[in-house]
């Protein structure tokens, strides 16, 4: 059978979601693959298809253990062969998928096998291995194979020892969220040999992004969560949160004026999560508060609001958790609330850790990147696009707040009552950037804007990496004449003012 054949035939599916033939081909072609898909873009056809091309076993390593039972079950329903092997299974389940190899041998057939990566390093897994017929090594999540990445996990910094103990299998290594740095450092790690590359489907074209600050002392954030929801009646509701303490105390704010209200967070004992993530599947929890613990391998496709109530600490978890939203292609909304106390506690955390100097400068620049989005630049959808140099490129979406401030889809802003105290200098300095522009300032932000296009066009960079939007009313606001001037503009450091000083003096002093 050919990959059309297979599609309808084993998968019962009439056609495929956007570059997942491309990949597929890649991978049927015997040649190594590194794919780049966003959330719920179809990753997992990409190699359970090909699995079925030819007779032999198909190595998935995956580190959640949920997930592979999860794509078991899927795939066992259509009557295909798979099982995994981890920790949790018991003995009736290990003598299945004893007896499932036994028979694809006997009758040289084909076979999924998902499992760990700390199996993958166990003693006589290698051996184990070299005596099997594999076809395929998929390696799922591949982003924790890269010290740059946003969840480097040791175990996965192991896996070219697949590679060692069997040379001659093609490998597709996979993730949601990958920079082309990340990227670069799976293929090193994995040892992928001229690997065939994909970037796909990060336009998600039924979301709309909106992106606010809220100040200090003031209830910004909880009229905006409490007027989001009660913009989406119906559907799921996931409320992203920085702390554990928080899940309980948003769930707590949420539950008086809701239903089916429930939290999330790693503090909780396996008993308690497992029970939450049932009840979220059923739907007896339909608004859910909860930190970063709570997402992997969770698929559901009514998902109509995702909220981040404390901005993330990098653009590739930010984008990873928001796609989760209208995996069903309806209309959803993802709103991220910042404030400038966000990045203070991202900073302290890096400052913290126990990372070498150079991780911890790729996580302040990570956190840097995270913020000018947040900030502001050109359209949020290009601007995603552009960062993860995605082979779709667009100019304006038309549901974004950069692009349809006005749209009957925003998060309407309820506005909060002001500190009873009088404002501290700090806190004028930051009401100027939400204030009106004067109109001899207005022209420079045009030209600016205008400028910051042109040259994130030219180098294929996200306009937000150029300028934020903050930094473009500042420059606008304060006409500086001289670098000694710009080194007074809200985030022009000496690397800004070095690579874009000259051109920004020339266009605001023509």
């Amino acid at each position: 059978m050919n990959i059309d054949q297979i599609l309808e035939r084993k998968f019962k599916l009439s056609e495929f979601r956007h570059g997942q033939r491309e990949i597929i081909e890649s991978v049927a072609s015997g040649n190594d693959v590194m794919a780049i898909m966003p959330t719920g873009g179809g990753k997992s056809l990409c190699y359970q298809l090909p699995a079925f091309l030819k007779p032999g076993i198909t190595l998935v390593i995956s580190p959640l253990i949920a997930l592979m039972n999860d794509q078991v079950r899927s795939l066992r329903a259509l009557g295909l062969g798979a099982g995994c092997v981890h920790s949790g299974l018991n003995e009736a389940e290990q003598q299945r998928i004893s007896s499932d190899l036994k028979e694809r041998k006997k009758n040289n057939s084909s076979y999924i096998l998902y499992m760990s990566p700390e199996r993958v390093q166990k003693k006589g897994i290698a051996e184990w291995l070299q005596k099997q017929a594999i076809t395929l090594f998929a390696i799922d999540e591949a982003h924790c194979v890269s010290q740059w990445g946003h969840d480097f996990r040791k175990e996965y910094s192991q896996l070219a020892t697949l590679r060692k103990s069997c040379p001659n299998v093609p490998m597709i290594a996979l993730t949601a969220t990958a920079t082309p740095l990340v990227k670069k450092d799976i293929i090193s790690h994995l040892k992928l040999r001229q690997a065939d590359q994909h970037v796909y489907g990060f336009y998600r074209p039924n979301l709309f992004y909106q992106v606010e600050f809220c100040e200090e002392k003031t209830k910004d954030k909880r009229n905006f969560v409490l007027q989001a929801v009660k913009q989406t009646p119906e559907g799921r509701i996931i409320v992203y949160c920085g702390t554990r303490q928080k899940t309980e105390s948003w769930a707590e704010l949420l539950e008086k004026e809701n239903e089916k209200v429930g939290y999330y967070h790693a503090g909780l004992n396996a008993a308690d999560r497992t029970e939450v993530e049932k009840k979220y599947a059923r739907g007896d929890i339909r608004i859910l508060a909860a930190t970063n613990a709570f997402g992997m391998g969770i698929d559901h496709a009514d998902v109509r609001l995702v909220m981040h109530t404390q901005m993330p600490g990098n653009i590739e978890s930010y984008y990873q958790e928001i796609g989760r939203a209208g995996r069903d292609g309806k209309d959803s909304t993802c709103l991220l609330l910042y404030s400038k106390k966000d990045k203070s506690l991202h900073s302290f955390f890096i400052l913290q850790s126990r990372a070498s100097s150079k991780i911890k400068l790729n996580r302040r620049q990570a956190l840097d990147a995270m913020v000018q989005y947040s900030e502001g630049g050109e359209c949020r959808h290009s601007d995603i696009l552009t960062y993860f140099d995605d082979e779709k490129r667009i100019e304006k979406c038309g549901h974004c707040d950069s692009c349809s401030p006005k749209s009957d889809r925003m998060v309407a802003r309820v506005e909060a009552e002001k500190p009873t105290s009088a404002l501290s200098k700090k806190k004028q300095k930051e009401a100027i950037f939400s204030a009106e522009l004067p109109e001899e300032a207005k022209w420079r932000v045009d030209v600016l804007k205008e400028w910051r296009k042109e040259y994130a066009k030219e180098n294929d960079i996200p306009a937000f990496m150029v300028f934020s939007d903050k930094t473009l009313r500042d420059l606008a606001l304060k006409a500086p004449t001289n670098e000694a001037e710009l080194e007074k503009v809200y985030g022009m450091g000496e690397k800004k003012i070095e690579v874009f000083g000259s051109a920004v003096l020339e266009k605001l002093n023509p």
